[in-house]
């Protein structure tokens, strides 16, 4: 029995990314829409709700994590909604996140909150707490400084970029649920991202969460264990990116021993060829806990999505006092009920937050220089966007002009009936120059215009003043 699964609520039926319900068609969102479809497109909003570090702990995190494989089919079944129109899915350690397309925000968040609380049996008041929820080009803008690594825990770590690159990827691949506005906006999104760490020292000097656990252990062992980082026999859960990342940071530290658990050796082999001098022990599953036992630190990077390590299995098995780092979402260690166990401390992924803190004061005059070039692109994909929406109002415009034109000649016709074809082609250019002049410098303001909420005004002053 796992009484921390329980009482955390991960069992298969609560996670999204178990079978999604029948009860939502799943729909082509790229199927070929009507012209009357295609202008309710133009009025749509790019809009992101979700959670992270900053507004949610690591309990409430891991009940909406969505493993990489299933971030398609979620996206999918979240542009299957009836207000949405396009989807995407990002899942990370610290944040979770839809970006999605709509052109009713209010009916659209109201779909996916209810779409999140019955996919995961959480009641909607209790996510409404930890979601934020942000639209237009507060959206856009959330999503560059994600891509950019200025809203990570870690500011300017660099796995949030190939996080955002697979989240485009797989989105705006075969299967996934993006359009022609989400497409465009991870793209400029992962550009934004590899320009802040091409054109600022961002991505310089700066740590990630591996790091940051390991500069973790550095501050704490002496209290926790009343030893230095190089007397410490290291264990750590997993061998993907995180686990390449710990060996890297400890590797300077001269730790005594590295052992690494996984269920496949070969990656394993891949991070002993890539750290020879790291003397990386390796070690199976079946080996986890007799090596916990036996170690001063454990560090948990796997891809469970229920903890692996809990009261109940760690009693009996420690055999010294030991920290146990957990880095992963959903966690791999209980910490609650580690901590009950008298050998242990344990530590949780929102702990590194205080190790982190001094690093993101030192670079905070980087972030104003990102933020300088994410405001450029910002615009350029706000005019873009709002592009979108200006051919059909323009088309709007003059169509209706054209039928006023139109209309005032036909009241005219029989005084027009002695003029010549010549003559009546003169007179048909010369109402149509005029109608083109008076469009003009409407037209040439829509096109101009930058700012999203003060288009959107004039278009409905547009539509009031000619009746569109």
């Amino acid at each position: 029995a796992r009484p921390a699964a329980e009482r955390l609520s991960v069992s298969n039926g609560l996670r999204m990314d178990s079978e999604i319900s029948k009860a939502i068609a799943i729909v082509d969102p790229l199927a070929p829409k009507t012209s009357e479809e295609r202008a309710k497109a133009a009025e749509s909003r790019v809009v992101v709700i979700g959670l992270s570090h900053k507004t949610a702990t690591v309990e409430v995190r891991e009940k909406l994590a969505v493993q990489e494989d299933n971030w398609q089919t979620v996206g999918k079944a979240l542009a299957a909604l009836p207000s949405l129109k396009e989807a995407a899915v990002i899942s990370t350690c610290n944040r979770f996140e839809i970006y999605f397309v709509t052109s009713d925000v209010h009916k659209g968040i109201r779909e996916v909150t209810e779409f999140l609380s019955s996919q995961r049996n959480v009641p909607r008041q209790d996510l409404r707490k930890s979601l934020f929820m942000l639209s237009g080009d507060e959206a856009v803008w959330h999503a560059l400084r994600v891509s950019g690594g200025l809203d990570s825990l870690v500011i300017g770590e660099g796995q949030i970029l190939s996080q955002m690159k697979r989240c485009y990827e797989l989105a705006t691949g075969k299967g996934g649920a993006a359009g022609k506005v989400l497409t465009r906006m991870l793209n400029t999104a992962v550009s934004a991202g590899k320009r802040v760490r091409a054109e600022t020292g961002i991505a310089r000097g700066g740590v990630s969460i591996s790091s940051a656990a390991v500069e973790l252990v550095e501050k704490k062992c002496f209290d926790d264990l009343h030893l230095e980082m190089n007397q410490l026999d290291i264990c750590i859960l997993g061998a993907g990116k995180m686990a390449r990342l710990l060996v890297q940071h400890l590797m300077p530290r001269n730790v005594k021993s590295i052992t690494v658990v996984n269920r496949g050796q070969e990656r394993i082999k891949e991070l002993q060829t890539q750290f020879p001098d790291a003397n990386i022990v390796p070690a199976t599953l079946d080996q986890m806990l007799p090596i916990v036992g036996k170690s001063h630190v454990t560090f948990a990077c796997t891809g469970a999505m229920e903890p692996i390590l809990f009261k109940s299995n760690l009693e009996g098995t420690m055999q010294r006092s030991a920290m146990l780092v957990d880095i992963s979402v959903p966690r791999n260690i209980d910490d609650k009920s580690a901590n009950q166990v008298k050998e242990v401390t344990a530590y949780n992924v929102d702990d590194l937050k205080a190790v982190v803190e001094a690093n993101q004061k030192r670079r905070q005059r980087l972030v104003i220089e990102a933020e300088d070039l994410l405001q450029e692109e910002l615009k350029a994909f706000g005019s873009w966007h709002q592009s979108l929406g200006t051919v059909p109002m323009i088309t709007k415009l003059q169509g209706r002009a054209d039928k006023i034109r139109r209309q005032e000649l036909s009241k005219v016709e029989r005084k027009l009936s002695g003029l010549t074809a010549q003559e009546r082609e003169t007179v048909s250019r010369l109402t149509k120059g005029i109608v083109a002049k008076l469009l003009h410098g409407p037209m040439s303001h829509l096109r101009t215009m930058d700012n999203v909420d003060q288009y959107e005004s004039t278009v409905k002053s547009l539509e009031a003043m000619f009746k569109l």
